[in-house]
């Protein structure tokens, strides 16, 4: 699934047939959920994403791919903040791949929404 045309999160969930993904998938959203409070949760690019009050982007954004799940960081400072746990993995220029389910790191996750949301209280930020 590149795009989804679902309405919200919970539909987009339903799509994805893999039990596995679903799993991980839903878990990255309770992590979003958790760390970035006060965010809305939309869908935007057939993705779900998160976007702070007044935002037009939203920072963060997951999604099933074909042959892995993406975790889209968009924002530039947290990307670099985090540059030396982001080097073994891989990484696009905003997109994180966990072509495994089992390799999700969900420590990094969390670390890395716990900085958006950080980064967010002291600024807008550049967003890629």
């Amino acid at each position: 699934m590149v795009q989804s045309a679902a309405p919200d999160v919970d539909g987009y969930l339903a799509e994805v047939t893999d039990e596995g993904r679903r799993t991980a998938l839903a878990r990255i959203r309770e992590l979003c959920r958790t760390e970035l409070a006060g965010y809305e949760e939309l869908m935007a690019y057939g993705m779900p994403a998160y976007r702070r009050p007044g935002a037009e982007q939203g920072e963060i954004a997951f999604a099933n791919q074909k042959q892995y799940i993406s975790f889209y960081l968009l924002r530039v400072d947290v990307r670099e903040a985090f540059e030396d746990r982001l080097a073994g993995h891989d990484m696009g220029k905003g997109c994180l791949r966990f072509r495994r389910i089992e390799k999700i790191d969900y420590d990094l996750v969390r670390d890395l929404l716990r900085a958006t949301a950080a980064a967010t209280e002291a600024g807008p930020g550049r967003i890629c």
